[in-house]
């Protein structure tokens, strides 16, 4: 048998790409290539890139030059030539211009491309002709990436349904790198998520860019998936307002399994710049969709993403996004300065907001968000929590697991009890995390399975 070939893949960005960056994994696992700690010794180096931050896609150029250097070293010393591929949404978005910048790249490799892998790599290694492949529809993809043999990592698992947007917020690129909407056959995907959970999968998290517009309703795909034996949790994740329905809103309060923690972003509390945005919802309306949320599920952990310093964003934009950040009470957010994205409509905005101003913004939010998630850290002292425990912790005797409302919670466990949901008495709280004991005092040795 010849010897395996190495394969490196490095994501940046969201969870989207750590999902492909697995299922690229998966496709190039029968062509006898097996998963390489660094790029150094790898026959194959993948980078599978985020184009959302302008730095983040310097940064990937920055990589591909210290890839040509150990490679030009490796051919000078007689070693084996490495490939290099780039893979994501810088690939799907400047295809030609990163060929022209880095000539030593052999692949492009689009989103939707990841299973036409195999085939470039042989042409490549054949001719060296074929480098660009990033126009196939998302349908193939899903195809070709079918759930037999996907190797389950660990208790927890992403579950791709959804991808591409037809939402067109003008800060945005995703509609340009992904594509349209478009959603997996319910079907396939139950089958992969029942195959997960026979490997011992207790929580799958849907995933897409606009996951709750998922066809078919993504309230009934959750239902359907709740219904798998052992499948005890279910999260999704990045919803869009507007496709926030009442039977997804009901199915929070009507499926256990359904975790209750939302990520719903909302960017801004100014509705002028929501507008400017594109984003087809204005600050009351997102304040009486939670209001509706909460009503049907009152504990639900509630989560964000914000923009500070879109242009024209003025002193008063940045004032009602603070107090709505007041009015929601977040458990958790993330928050950006704008980045301009060369072929965005905001690129070209008038207004650009000055970075010193950025800065300065986002620091007083970030404060405030703090603030928010330690309260709500705080408000679980004392509590009882269900936590599924997912690996082993820093500490001798110590594992890590999640509770519902996706916090970090550890405590001293036996690693028996590792893929198991056991109740955890919360006595203390960080900024990240929460630490607890089992069971209110029970016995590590008298928990049963959940």
């Amino acid at each position: 048998m010849s010897a395996p070939k190495r394969l490196f893949i490095k994501t940046y960005g969201c969870q989207m790409n750590v999902y492909d960056s697995e299922r690229m994994a998966d496709v190039l696992s029968p062509l006898g290539y097996v998963a390489a700690d660094t790029p150094d010794g790898a026959d194959l180096v993948v980078l599978n890139t985020c184009h959302i931050r302008e730095k983040a896609t310097e940064k990937v150029y920055s990589e591909l030059g210290k890839l040509k250097e150990m490679r030009d070293e490796r051919l000078a010393e007689g070693g084996a030539r490495m490939t290099i591929a780039v893979a994501g949404c810088v690939a799907q978005a400047e295809g030609e211009e990163i060929m022209r910048r880095q000539p030593a790249v052999d692949l492009v490799v689009g989103p939707q491309a990841y299973h036409q892998l195999p085939e470039l790599i042989a042409r490549s290694h054949r001719a060296r002709g074929e480098r660009l492949s990033a126009d196939f529809a998302p349908e193939d993809k899903f195809d070709a990436l079918a759930p037999a043999g996907r190797k389950a990592n660990g208790v927890t698992a992403f579950l791709t349904v959804q991808e591409g947007c037809d939402k067109f917020c003008t800060f945005c690129v995703v509609p340009y790198t992904r594509g349209p909407e478009w959603s997996r056959d319910p079907a396939t995907i139950e089958a992969e998520a029942r195959d997960l959970a026979a490997q011992g999968v207790r929580e799958v998290t849907l995933l897409g860019q606009n996951v709750n517009a998922y066809a078919g309703g993504l309230a009934a795909l959750v239902r359907r998936l709740a219904a798998i034996p052992g499948l005890d949790r279910i999260r999704y994740t990045t919803s869009h307002p507007r496709d926030m329905d009442e039977d997804l809103i009901a199915a929070h309060a009507e499926v256990p399994e359904l975790m209750p923690y939302l990520h719903l972003p909302v960017q801004s509390g100014s509705d002028k710049i929501l507008k400017a945005m594109n984003r087809s919802h204005t600050a009351d309306s997102y304040l009486k969709l939670i209001e509706k949320i909460r009503a049907a599920r009152p504990d639900i952990a509630i989560s964000g993403d914000f923009i500070v310093g879109f242009p024209g964003e003025r002193d008063s934009d940045f004032e009602a996004t603070l107090a709505l950040v007041r009015e929601v009470n977040h458990a958790a957010a993330f928050s950006f300065k704008y980045s301009r994205r060369p072929g965005t409509p905001a690129s070209a905005m008038p207004g650009q907001v000055a970075e010193e101003v950025k800065d300065e913004r986002l620091a007083r939010l970030n404060a405030l968000l703090d603030e928010q998630a330690r309260a709500f850290n705080a408000a679980q002292v004392g509590r009882t929590l269900p936590v599924l425990f997912e690996r082993p912790g820093r500490h001798p005797g110590q594992l890590i697991g999640r509770s519902p409302y996706l916090q970090a919670v550890h405590a001293t466990a036996p690693d028996r009890l590792i893929g198991q949901i056991v109740p955890v008495k919360i006595e203390n709280a960080a900024r990240m995390s929460l630490g607890g004991t089992l069971g209110g005092g029970v016995l590590a040795e008298e928990l049963q399975p959940a």
